[in-house]
């Protein structure tokens, strides 16, 4: 097959949709497929055997690590010598929407997949009263797919709810050979301690800095549990918000860490804490799971499809005041159930390989090229 995929993130950035979007290219290439990314400009040339077409883009005022790339004529033409089979557009916004015109244009078969809950990020920007218009764009962009993706049962039910049509899931996938409990080191437990002292409670965020993760709920845990310590890992436009919010606490900005680093970080923690309620997904949760690091993430969206409460993690309630630091405690509290909940992490991740989440994907396109006068879903 020759896939074209537009999307609105890709490298260098560093984010959940760009793991996914790089796994799954990986694995189609490796598969026999041809595929062309169409993405905002600063990515490398070809990636994996997958040739790239870099598209001129301006930062987004609120969000500048989110560029803006512009349909032009190159991209059409670059479009029309590649020929392909289907397009995938991930999450539209301004590229992915002249993905989706030109695929409508040239009656190439048409793919979406839905990755950020944009309209959940608007209240923590001030923007909340325009979520109901958002949701009109979004149907009016996805309805144009014959395939609606999303990364978690959630997600296929809110958007239907939308009006959204032709949803389905796409499994979600993590790299168990990279994540894996056995690189906790002692090593790495100091540097995301910064010198703290070791009270055996080091808890973990790793991820984007940004409004809409929430890490600022993260604040009172350490109020209630003055022996714990915390680890922020990554970067992000509320970086300088947050360093003032945990300012006084035992918290260390350790930046961005990457591979092997970035497998141990998550290896090395006693608690991994996710405490956004607006996820699809929650990739670092998985990825957390395979390092084995017991997690707490939100009873919402797409995260309960991944942590089962008191089995392989434990979920917390984000309109309960509290709810957080005794999710916290919980986990904590016996060493033993810790293990266990270690163990089972593991085990549910290693229940969702890369390699079968694109074998699902390849699936859904070879359905719509077999077929493409039917609809694939209700």
């Amino acid at each position: 097959m020759k896939i074209a995929f537009f999307t609105e993130t890709f490298l260098p950035k560093v984010d959940g949709i760009v793991t996914r979007l790089t796994k799954t290219v990986q694995h189609l290439v490796a598969a026999g497929d041809e595929v062309l990314i169409f993405c905002p400009e600063g990515a490398p040339e070809t990636y994996m055997g997958a040739q790239v077409v870099g598209v001129p883009a301006m930062p987004l005022p609120l969000y500048p690590e989110l560029k803006l790339a512009l349909p032009r004529p190159a991209v059409a033409e670059a479009l029309d010598r590649f020929k392909p089979d289907l397009v995938h557009v991930v999450n539209p916004a301004v590229l992915g929407l002249g993905g989706i015109w030109l695929a409508k244009t040239k009656a190439y078969p048409l793919v979406a997949s839905y990755h950020t809950h944009l309209p959940k990020y608007l209240e923590h920007y001030g923007m909340g009263m325009l979520e109901p218009l958002l949701w009109e764009l979004l149907k009016a962009a996805h309805n144009q797919a014959r395939l609606n993706l999303c990364t978690s049962t959630a997600m296929v039910q809110e958007l239907s709810e939308k009006g959204i049509q032709h949803t389905d899931l796409w499994q979600r996938g993590v790299d168990t050979e990279l994540f894996q409990p056995a690189l906790r080191s002692d090593a790495m437990r100091q540097r995301l301690l910064n010198g703290q002292s070791d009270t055996g409670k080091l808890l973990l965020y790793i991820g984007r800095l940004s409004a809409e993760k929430q890490i600022e709920r993260i604040r009172p845990v350490l109020a209630t549990m003055p022996d714990a310590r915390l680890a922020l890992v990554g970067d992000g436009p509320y970086r300088l918000q947050l360093e003032k919010i945990f300012a006084g606490t035992p918290t260390h900005f350790v930046g961005y860490l990457a591979g092997q680093e970035l497998a141990a970080a998550y290896a090395s923690g006693d608690a991994f804490l996710f405490p956004s309620s607006t996820e699809t997904l929650g990739l670092v949760l998985l990825e957390a799971m395979a390092a084995g690091c017991p997690v707490v993430g939100a009873n919402r969206g797409g995260i309960p499809d991944i942590v089962s409460d008191g089995v392989n993690g434990c979920l917390y309630e984000p309109d309960q005041e509290g709810s957080l630091a005794a999710a916290v405690e919980r986990l904590l509290g016996d060493a033993s159930q810790r293990a266990e909940l270690r163990t089972n992490a593991r085990e549910e991740a290693e229940r969702w390989g890369w390699s079968g989440a694109t074998e699902q994907l390849r699936g859904y396109y070879q359905r719509l090229l077999a077929k493409p006068d039917l609809q694939l879903v209700a």
